[in-house]
């Protein structure tokens, strides 16, 4: 009897042609025998789409081929279900995928992604949002604005905006932190809000984080001057320097002196001066390498 596979895909994600992408997952699943469905996302009423399609076909997996913002569509789709998800990456920032080790090659992915075991994640909580990856206030942020209403993409897109981001950076801002029974106040010009360690870049920016262990880490960058984005960015995230403060918790408030801008993995949020954040823990099951 065949297993039933709902193969999610995001056409538009990374500004790639998937139709390669969809035709070997066709044959992956024809050759592993799996009945497989493939819905193609439209920005309009896919997570009312994708349960149906769950209620409707019952698939032992749900495979998906995207960025971070289709993997987390899908998960808040699946919140209240029991079922395995496994990543094809496919996105112009693939935070997750990048931060679980899974490999380049569509081969060994399909294997992943269909037939490997799983670790239950955690998921971030933000004002009501949900997060699987890394959100930030401030500097970082300011990058995702400019990218998203920039017509130049993929990664001179990006190094663009990190450019512009570095050259038009606000002045710093004060956050005030209740987190573990205890306030504290800090000046920063990046806060991240993290359940996991790297950026889509590789870019290790929470060394000891872990995506399953009931906490993330709230990472206080409290200068950014060249010497230490050049560690940072080389993987020589200076956790002892006096410009980093690393918090870990699993809830928190934030509060800024002036609206600073955020994203939530990947998708800018708008200017905010209040989060209220809390873990979701074993929120979803993941197919690991």
């Amino acid at each position: 009897m065949k297993k039933n596979i709902l193969f999610v895909v995001n056409p538009i994600s990374g500004d790639l042609d998937k139709t390669d992408l969809i035709d070997a997952v066709r044959e992956f699943a024809a050759v592993n025998h799996f009945d497989l469905k493939v819905y193609e996302t439209t920005g309009e009423n896919d997570l009312k789409e994708i349960q149906t399609l769950y209620n409707q076909y019952n698939p032992e997996r749900i495979i998906i081929a995207g960025g971070d913002g289709t993997i987390k569509m899908v998960a808040e789709a699946m919140e209240q279900y029991d079922i395995i998800l496994g990543i094809l990456p496919a996105g112009s920032a693939n935070g997750l995928s990048v931060d679980l080790n899974l490999p380049s090659s569509i081969e060994e992915n399909l294997r992943i992604a269909f037939l490997h075991h799983y670790i239950e994640m955690d998921m971030i909580c933000i004002n009501g949002k949900k997060s699987i990856h890394l959100s930030d206030l401030g500097l970082n942020a300011n990058l995702v604005k400019n990218y998203e209403q920039s017509d130049l993409r993929g990664f001179w897109g990006y190094a663009l905006q990190a450019f512009s981001a570095l050259k038009e950076s606000e002045e710093p801002f004060v956050a005030t932190i209740s987190a573990n029974n205890e306030e504290v106040e800090h000046t920063a010009r990046m806060l991240v809000i993290a359940n996991s360690q790297k950026y889509g870049t590789g870019v290790v920016i929470n060394p000891n984080g872990a995506m399953n262990d009931g906490k993330f880490e709230l990472v206080i960058l409290k200068s950014l001057d060249l010497l230490l984005i050049g560690k940072i960015i080389t993987g020589n995230m200076p956790i002892d320097s006096d410009d980093i403060v690393i918090i870990s918790t699993d809830k928190a408030t934030i509060k800024t002196d002036y609206p600073v801008n955020f994203q939530i993995d990947g998708e800018y949020c708008g200017a905010q001066t209040n989060l209220e954040v809390h873990i979701l823990h074993k929120q979803m099951k993941i197919a690991i390498p």
